[in-house]
C-alpha cells in the first residue's frame, strides 16, 4: 500500500506541486488587480468630479444653487459611464462637495490642508 503512494507521488507529484502553486499565484493575481482598479477608479471618480465641479462653476456662471449640482451629477454621471465606472448617488454627492469644498478654499486664496476640513 505504501508503493502505491509513493509511484503515485513520485509519477504526479511534481504536477500536483505546479498545480497548486498556480491556483495560489492566479488567486493573488486577481486580488492584486482588483485592489489596483479600486485605487484607480476612486481616483478617477475624484478627478472627474473635480474637472465637471471647476467646468460648471466656470461655463454655467447664470445657474445656482441645486441647477449647478444638477449640471455637475449630469455631467459627472456621463464621463464616468463613458470610462464604465460605476458610482452610487451618495457617493457622487460626497465627491462633489468635497470638491466644492476645496475650489471655494482655492476660490478664496486659502490652501486646503487637512486642518482646514476637519475643523
Amino acid at each position: 500500500m505504501n508503493t502505491i503512494f509513493t509511484d503515485f507521488i513520485n509519477n504526479y507529484g511534481m504536477e500536483i506541486l505546479y498545480t497548486i502553486v498556480m491556483a495560489v499565484v492566479g488567486y493573488v493575481g486577481i486580488v492584486l488587480k482588483n485592489l489596483y482598479q479600486k485605487y484607480v477608479n476612486d481616483a478617477t471618480k475624484k478627478a472627474v468630479v473635480k474637472t465637471c465641479v471647476q467646468a460648471v462653476e466656470q461655463i454655467y456662471t447664470d445657474l445656482h444653487g441645486q441647477d449647478k449640482f444638477n449640471k455637475v451629477v449630469e455631467s459627472a454621471s456621463e464621463m464616468l459611464n463613458e470610462k464604465g465606472i460605476t458610482i452610487t448617488d451618495i457617493e457622487l454627492k460626497m465627491l462633489i462637495e468635497a470638491a466644492v469644498g476645496e475650489f471655494n478654499k482655492v476660490f478664496e486664496g486659502k490652501s486646503v490642508t487637512t486642518e482646514n476640513v476637519s475643523g
